[in-house]
């Protein structure tokens, strides 16, 4: 009965204080248990351990609390939320007998003095807050750009452009025994930076240099990528207002040749990206080749029935080859670069006049006119680096052999078959040695053909778009670089 009483008080106890009211109709023993309470609390607070109930000087000082109940009764209210300081003094004038380390934690800690700024050893760095580190940028600072932001170091341009690459380095010396035929089989690098379709892709002619990959695109800019080791874009030349249709290395690997459908061609320093020298013609370029014997001197071909002899020192027209045409798609010298064959649209009803023609560079006068007797155009032409033969890439899907002195006999019994064209401006390339022929084709891929058979040796899925580029490097074995109409290139090895 007696426990059933006090625990209705206890729950009266608990109204009054829901409703504002002081508990002063209270027990010796609830004052007890609520002072040992605010002790607990203030220990929590202060994270001093308090000590055991079975603690002697802890029941002494329990029971002097219970002794003076009247004083407490007879005190007046206090407020309902006590500040420290008042429960402090509340309990220390209730128990006056409590240890030493409890009356300690009962005190209140006094103000902490400002922290001295102490500075971190050598070689670490202090740590910042997020909030922090994050002010500079809401108070316009820019943050440092990544990796992938960060515009070269000319200095680094320079020497990619100047020194010998280390992948290359190896192979420069000769090689004892035929090399056969090494093709590439996977991706090695993606070249991504162009806008427009890529027209050619042509690795530098010089041996030291021959970790540099030229492109040009229609987005009218022309690129010089390290197309062997890190694939970085090391220079960028937009000269020209109009799209880039064909470009190519001069021998000296020092400068480039582009021709554009600005009606202009242009001779460019590859470190300083600048132009040098830049003629105008009445017609939009489609097609340059540079004069073997005479590398300042160079054609230009296009959208006019004319193809010009251009020197770059005087940027003056040396001579001009007229025909009956509409537009010249291709233009190759020759070996020893006395004579060229032009290749253009030009068809007749019963044969393929005109289709190739034959020049005399120095008197100007066609050699022949009748060489290619089928009714297709050849968008593309590349000459053996060895023998006396090159190959005419046509639009009837497959690639002609042809003799490269006169009369200049195609080989009819030797055709490279497999790879579709369908309108495209599908380039063909050989391999240093000259057993391999490789082309691209409309539906992406890339072919290789045995140059002696015509059998095909590999067939790459390059590109999801026609590839219309492919380049196979002068020195490293089974390397190629392959671009398509979406602006793609890859180097394969």
């Amino acid at each position: 009965m007696t426990s059933l009483v006090a625990y209705d008080d206890s729950d009266q106890e608990d109204e009054e204080e829901g409703r504002g009211l002081s508990p002063l109709a209270t027990s010796p023993k609830d004052n007890m248990w609520r002072s040992h309470r605010d002790l607990v609390s203030l220990g929590t607070k202060f994270h001093q351990p308090l000590p055991s109930r079975h603690d002697k000087e802890y029941e002494i000082g329990q029971h002097a609390g219970a002794g003076d109940v009247g004083r407490t009764l007879s005190e007046p209210p206090r407020e309902m939320n006590p500040t420290p300081s008042d429960i402090v003094e509340s309990s220390s004038a209730s128990r006056p007998h409590l240890p030493r380390h409890l009356s300690d934690c009962m005190k209140e800690p006094p103000a902490s003095p400002l922290k001295r700024h102490v500075a971190p050893p050598p070689g670490i760095r202090p740590y910042i807050p997020k909030r922090q580190r994050t002010v500079p940028a809401a108070e316009g600072v820019e943050p440092t750009p990544s990796g992938a932001d960060v515009t070269p170091d000319p200095s680094t341009v320079s020497r990619l452009l100047s020194e010998v690459s280390e992948r290359v380095r190896p192979y420069l010396g000769p090689r004892p025994g035929p090399r056969g035929a090494e093709l590439p089989r996977r991706v090695r690098l993606r070249l991504q930076g162009h806008q427009g379709p890529v027209n050619t892709v042509q690795w530098c002619p010089v041996p030291q240099f021959s970790h540099l990959l030229l492109s040009a695109s229609m987005d009218k800019t022309v690129m010089i990528w390290d197309g062997v080791e890190s694939g970085r874009c090391l220079k960028v030349c937009s000269s020209h207002s109009g799209a880039v249709r064909d470009a190519c290395w001069l021998p000296c690997g020092r400068r480039l040749l582009t021709g554009s459908f600005d009606n202009t061609a242009m001779l460019t320093d590859v470190e300083t990206g600048q132009p040098i020298a830049k003629v105008g013609n009445q017609f939009k370029v489609m097609c340059l080749a540079i004069q073997p014997d005479n590398p300042e001197v160079f054609l230009c071909g296009g959208y006019s029935a004319e193809v010009k002899a251009w020197d770059s020192r005087t940027c003056k027209v040396e001579r001009v080859f007229r025909a009956g045409i509409q537009q010249t798609l291709a233009i190759l010298f020759l070996t020893g670069g006395k004579e060229f064959v032009t290749s253009s649209d030009s068809v007749s009803r019963d044969s393929a006049e005109r289709t190739l023609i034959a020049w005399d560079f120095q008197t100007t006068a066609k050699v022949s006119s009748q060489i290619y007797h089928e009714r297709y155009t050849c968008p593309s032409l590349a000459l053996h680096p060895q023998e006396d033969s090159f190959v005419a890439q046509t639009n009837g899907n497959y690639m002609a052999l042809f003799s490269s002195l006169r009369p200049y006999r195609m080989n009819k019994r030797r055709r490279y078959e497999g790879h579709k064209v369908e309108g495209y401006a599908v380039r063909c390339d050989f391999s240093p040695d000259g057993s391999v022929v490789a082309t691209g084709s409309s539906t992406g891929s890339v072919h290789f053909y045995d140059q002696r058979s015509a059998r095909t040796l590999q067939t790459l899925h390059a590109h999801q778009q026609a590839c219309v580029g492919v380049s196979l490097h002068p020195v490293l074995p089974a390397v190629a670089a392959t671009s398509d109409w979406g602006g793609e290139i890859k180097t394969w090895q």
